[in-house]
């Protein structure tokens, strides 16, 4: 028998100072049951990033062909194609001809570390791909705030994160392994 997804609502205000972003997200997510609330968080997280009122999540981690994240213009070309994690280089190279943009928020301390030694001479080839890494710490500790139901503020101010729901808040810093050309 299979295991079904479980589902999370998120109520996620966004002050995204660095951007002049500014909006409230009522969001539904599904977690597959072999995701973890860390990874939960991580997809949460890069949202609050990336803040846009077309931004959507894709159906998740059992599906190949779909971002976990994206945006699509009024045509369904994809603006912004977002995953997170560890992908296959090949994945990535895939979603950069098909997107005008690829953002990916690695995590997982060292492996994270071990998958950028491999990959990086591959991936600096992809002109419109962003390799962003959070510390395993951080991701560790907005791990702690996931819930069936959250209420979360995210604040985002000189490339710093601020993220405060029910717990003690987190301060997460987003290090660039990668950015565009251009």
């Amino acid at each position: 028998m299979a295991l079904k997804s479980t589902v999370f609502k998120a109520d996620l205000g966004v002050a995204d100072m660095d951007r002049g972003y500014y909006g409230d997200h009522s969001l539904t997510l599904a977690r597959h049951p072999s995701e973890t609330d860390e990874r939960l968080m991580v997809r949460l997280l890069a949202f609050a990033l990336n803040a846009d009122e077309r931004l959507e999540f894709g159906r998740g981690i059992s599906t190949d062909d779909e971002a976990d994240l994206w945006r699509l213009d009024l045509t369904g070309a994809i603006e912004q194609w977002i995953d997170v994690g560890l992908p296959d280089e090949r994945d990535i190279r895939k979603a950069s001809n098909r997107a005008n943009e690829v953002v990916l928020y690695t995590y997982g301390g060292r492996a994270a570390e071990i998958w950028w030694e491999q990959n990086q001479n591959k991936l600096a080839r992809l002109d419109n791909l962003t390799v962003v890494n959070l510390a395993a710490t951080e991701t560790q500790a907005l791990a702690t705030l996931a819930a069936r139901t959250m209420r979360l503020q995210v604040t985002i101010q000189d490339g710093h994160l601020y993220v405060a729901g029910e717990g003690d808040p987190v301060e997460v810093t987003p290090v660039f392994w990668k950015r565009p050309r251009g």
